[in-house]
Order: C-alpha cells, then sequence, then structure tokens
C-alpha cells in the first residue's frame, strides 16, 4: 500500500465524535460567565473541518442525539464543508459530547460531558454503509474504541479500509474519563496502532501504552519497525520526533502567545495531513502541521480556529521560524 498516495488523494473518511463546544468570553472563568459562544467540537469533527478549511475533501463517520444538540452539530459540520452522509442519528437518551473550556492559559478550567455518549453507540452496520472506495484514506481518533458497540465498529472499520486499500491514519487521542480502565485502553489502542499505516500521539500516550512514559519513544520507535509508514512522537514544547523509512525527523515548535491549550492536536493533523496531500515533503509537512497547531492555541474555538491554507502561509511567512532542535 503507498501510504502518501492515499493522502495524497486528499478525500478522507474521518470516525469519531462530534460535540458542542462552549467557551466563555476571553479571560473569562467558567464559574463567572454569563455568556458563551458555541460551536462544535470533537476531534474527530475538528480534524475533518481542519482537512477542509485547507482544502481537502472530508466526511465524519459518527452518531448524534436526537435532538437539538445533535442538529447543532450536524448544522455545523455541513458549515464547515464537512460531509454529514454517514453522520446516523441515535434514538432514546444518549447525548452529544459537551466541552466547556476557557479562552485563558493560567487557570485554564475544561469541564467536558460524556455521559451516555451517541458516538459510542456507533454500529457495525453504521461503518459496512460506507463505500470505502470512495475515499482515499480513513483518519480516526482513539476515543471510537472507549466503549461498544463503537469499538468492535471501529475495528471493522479498520478492515473493510484495509481491504479497499486505505491507509489508516490513528490519532491516539488517549482520554482516560471515555475508558472502564487503563488496562483496556492500554490493550485496545495498542492492538489499534498495530493495525494503523500513519500513528499520531504525544508522549504521554505512547508512554502510556508503553506502560510508562519512560518507554513511550521506544513503543513509537516498535510501532514504526513494525510497519506503520509514519509516525509522530510529539513532545509539546520541545517539538517532535517523526519515525519514517528507518529515519527519525526532529521538528521544533512556532511559538507564539497562547490563549487556551486546547484544539492543538486536532490541528496539527490537519494541517499534516493536508501538506502531504498538497506534495509537501514530511518533515515541511510536519512542520506546517505545528504552525496549524501554534495557531489554534492562540484564537479562540477549535473548528473556527482552524485556519485556511492563506491564513496558514500568513503566519509561516510572518513568523520568525521555529524553534531549534
Amino acid at each position: 500500500m503507498d501510504v502518501i498516495k492515499g493522502i495524497e488523494g486528499n478525500n478522507f473518511i474521518v470516525m469519531g465524535r462530534v460535540g458542542m463546544d462552549l467557551f466563555p468570553p476571553n479571560g473569562e472563568g467558567i464559574e463567572d460567565a454569563e455568556s458563551y459562544t458555541a460551536d462544535m467540537g470533537g476531534s474527530s469533527a475538528n480534524i475533518a473541518a481542519g482537512i477542509v478549511k485547507l482544502g481537502g475533501k472530508a466526511a465524519l463517520l459518527t452518531r448524534v442525539s436526537d435532538d437539538a444538540v445533535g442538529r447543532f452539530c450536524v448544522k455545523k459540520l455541513q458549515h464547515y464543508g464537512v460531509d454529514s452522509a454517514h453522520v446516523s442519528v441515535q434514538s432514546g437518551e444518549a447525548r452529544n459530547s459537551l466541552a466547556l473550556y476557557e479562552s485563558r492559559v493560567d487557570g485554564h478550567q475544561s469541564v467536558i460531558y460524556r455521559n451516555s455518549a451517541a458516538d459510542f453507540e456507533m454500529t457495525v452496520a453504521d461503518v459496512e454503509a460506507v463505500d470505502y472506495s470512495q475515499y482515499s484514506a480513513l483518519v480516526t481518533a482513539g476515543t471510537v474504541f472507549a466503549a461498544e458497540p463503537s469499538r468492535t465498529a471501529a475495528f471493522r472499520a479498520f478492515e473493510l479500509a484495509r481491504a479497499a486499500g486505505l491507509p489508516i491514519i490513528f490519532d491516539v487521542d488517549y482520554r482516560p474519563y471515555s475508558w472502564p480502565s487503563a488496562q483496556v485502553a492500554e490493550n485496545v489502542l495498542s492492538r489499534a496502532g498495530a493495525m494503523s499505516d500513519v500513528i499520531v500521539g504525544n508522549d504521554d500516550e505512547f508512554g502510556f501504552m508503553a506502560g510508562a512514559k519512560e518507554k513511550g519513544l521506544q513503543k513509537a520507535r516498535d510501532l514504526a519497525t513494525a510497519g506503520a509508514a509514519i509516525v509522530v512522537y510529539k513532545m509539546g514544547e520541545h517539538g517532535a520526533i517523526t519515525l519514517a523509512d528507518g529515519e527519525e525527523l526532529r521538528t521544533g515548535i512556532y511559538r507564539v502567545t497562547a490563549l487556551k491549550p486546547t484544539g492543538a492536536g486536532d490541528s496539527f493533523m490537519a494541517g499534516m495531513l493536508s501538506s502531504i496531500a498538497t506534495g509537501h515533503d514530511l518533515k515541511t509537512s510536519v512542520m506546517r502541521g505545528s504552525a496549524c497547531a501554534a495557531i489554534v492555541v492562540a484564537k479562540p474555538g477549535c473548528a473556527p480556529a482552524m485556519p485556511y491554507t492563506t491564513d496558514l502561509e500568513e503566519f509561516l511567512s510572518s513568523h520568525a521560524g521555529p524553534t531549534p532542535t
């Protein structure tokens, strides 16, 4: 399988959650706020929106609640140009995710509601209804594996994507509150990583899969050796190590005055994939992903903060450059 060729098709089926984000005015705490801005959130939905804003195509595969919040999420997907044809409505008491977070760094608070999450109700029938031959790559965030029936459905989607010749792109995205236990998460995420062609995670996430943070880089190396074409080991302010073709590429970050810590990983993924898709080499694509992450943390919101191509190019032309490695 030519992983780069699949990404260059720039037409992604993205699997995972969409939710509602609520954030108060810049600098205000949640407990003191009298007004909030509502917009789209959820890692997979953010990645899809980021890809579309950078010129690609993306469809979301998930479930939403049969209520006003679910309809809000679908309308926001459509607003950002994300194909919602594979978004199913879940009846009953299941609800979409809700995230409240602050646009401030000092004392930053995020409150996430994931009780009876609608996206965890995604079924094997949902993923089998997708014609994977219409897409060039499958992208997923790890939360889809945290509960049933979504877990079994997600692994089935991996099988179907592989059979259709699509590369599988996996953002580890470990959220402890979504999982029944750390042991289950370690085993399931490691299994998903072993099936993936592109794996992106931070040092904590790779360390978690390895059993200890100090073993995380070796876990990333083992996944690259075992068959993943690209593994990106992110280290926050210390940049990233990208493993591909038997080499390790070290890259820095673009320093900005951060407004919040949220959304960086989703924007990184969208920026890296979109840059590979438009012909940039791997190191340049990782750096452009880092630039997208910097842009998002300096603005309020997640999906609305994702850059368009003109925003990214303007940022790169005006910034002093990345930190040294």
